[in-house]
């Protein structure tokens, strides 16, 4: 058997569909390239979960570093300050380039130090237990030294890379609708401070994260508006095919046009379900050599056991959510339409709109709903209200005991919809 060239909640082989985007990251930081000064306002790409972001952006890195740039990543998690991993992971990507001639590093050393001490690192230096104590339990230091503190680092950093032939630097922020107010705030500053000298700053700064982090960016701090946003988009079927069939390719496997289509239309554009879907057919058809063929009956027989990966996933959103947001959840995925409104919701659950309003935005930030158009809301993940329906019909279950018939329940095969007609739970017409 070959081994299976689709990998779920990793990086894929193949990033198909985002060329126009790659096309603006390079341009981006083409800017700093060129002429050696900062790439502009924090760069942002917003979506659901997974669309894709975080796969753009580690591909983003690679090809920064391969045009020059030292490159730092950070991904942010709920009520966990960032910016001290920002700072060390800085720090390792300048002693990993080894770029600094050996008469500079321990000087350099000892200001990566005195840098992180600002942000509640501890010295590498040794220190006595009592003193350890006392800086643990030390208060903050104050925000401004704080936003000085990354100028400096973001400054000296990029100027030194430039300075030992490198283009300059660039860090990527993943998951940026997490990170604490605070962090932000200082980071921004210091961005706008930057600016006010982008000549002296080969710097850039790429982020991601859910399509509620522009009001988390502006919450911090008002210019955080001035950022660029961009919104990156389900994958169009002829780039989900693409996605699919190259990596196989690659091992001499060939999917058939209608298994292609097939899998395209039930992954609805994102490219997570792309893989889940892709694996699991391998998984099932177990191809051995050059020549073999995947087609819509493989597809079929894999569905079960892309159906178990998923009930997981979908059952610990269920299981985590509050009561109120699962009967919000509930009257979402039993209207039984793409997009529902918010007046509808109030209604099924006779409550006025404005009380909904904390439970709706929890859902938001959680990545499980999302603002569709004006007073609308829909499910960020095709299938999770399959699985709410099959869920409240049988009973709640666990993660591992699933709802039979449920999208991710896999007990029993289903059929599949003609690849022209969509996936599941497409629109109605």
């Amino acid at each position: 058997m070959l081994p299976n060239p689709y990998a779920p909640g990793e990086l894929p082989r193949v990033l198909a569909g985002r060329e126009q985007q790659q096309d603006r990251i390079r341009g981006y930081l083409s800017r700093i390239g060129t002429y050696g000064e900062m790439g502009g306002p924090l760069l942002v790409f917003l979506g659901p979960r997974g669309v894709g972001k975080t796969s753009l952006l580690r591909e983003a890195q690679r090809d920064a570093e391969e045009h020059g740039f030292i490159t730092a990543w950070v991904a942010c998690r709920r009520n966990a300050p960032f910016l001290p991993d920002l700072v060390s992971r800085v720090g390792k990507a300048v002693e990993s380039a080894d770029i600094l001639p050996r008469a500079e590093k321990g000087t350099w050393k000892l200001r990566l130090e005195s840098i992180g001490l600002e942000f509640g690192l501890p010295s590498v230096v040794k220190v006595s237990a009592t003193a350890a104590a006392d800086r643990s339990g030390a208060e903050a230091p104050p925000r401004g030294a704080q936003i000085s503190a990354m100028e400096d680092l973001l400054h000296e950093t990029s100027s030194q890379i430039r300075a030992r032939g490198g283009a300059g630097l660039v860090v990527f922020v993943d998951e940026l609708h997490a990170a604490t107010r605070d962090d932000l705030a200082v980071l921004l500053n210091a961005m706008q401070n930057l600016a006010g000298r982008r000549e002296d700053n080969p710097l850039a700064i790429i982020g991601a994260g859910l399509p509620s982090t522009p009001g988390v960016l502006v919450n911090a701090a008002t210019f955080g508006e001035r950022s660029t946003f961009l919104t990156l988009p389900r994958l169009e079927p002829a780039a989900a095919a693409a996605a699919v069939a190259e990596p196989a390719a690659e091992l001499g496997v060939t999917w058939t046009p209608a298994s292609l289509q097939t899998v395209a239309a039930e992954a609805q554009g994102f490219p997570y379900l792309l893989q889940v879907l892709a694996h699991a057919t391998w998984e099932v058809a177990k191809p051995s050599g050059t020549g073999d063929v995947l087609d819509v009956d493989q597809v079929r027989a894999g569905l079960p056991l892309a159906d178990d990966q998923l009930s997981s996933m979908y059952a610990a959103r269920w299981a985590a959510a509050t009561e109120l947001e699962k009967q919000i959840m509930s009257v979402m995925a039993q209207a039984g339409t793409p997009t529902v409104t918010r007046a509808e919701i109030a209604a099924a659950l006779g409550r006025p709109t404005q009380a909904l309003g904390v439970p709706r935005e929890r859902l938001i930030d959680k990545g499980i709903i999302e603002p569709a158009s004006r007073g609308e809301v829909r499910f960020t993940m095709p299938g999770f209200d399959r699985y709410i329906r099959e869920t409240l019909a049988t009973g709640a279950p666990s993660p591992a005991d699933p709802a039979p018939g449920s999208l991710g329940a896999g007990r029993r095969p289903r059929e599949l919809p003609p690849a022209s007609e969509g996936g599941r739970d497409a629109p109605r017409r």
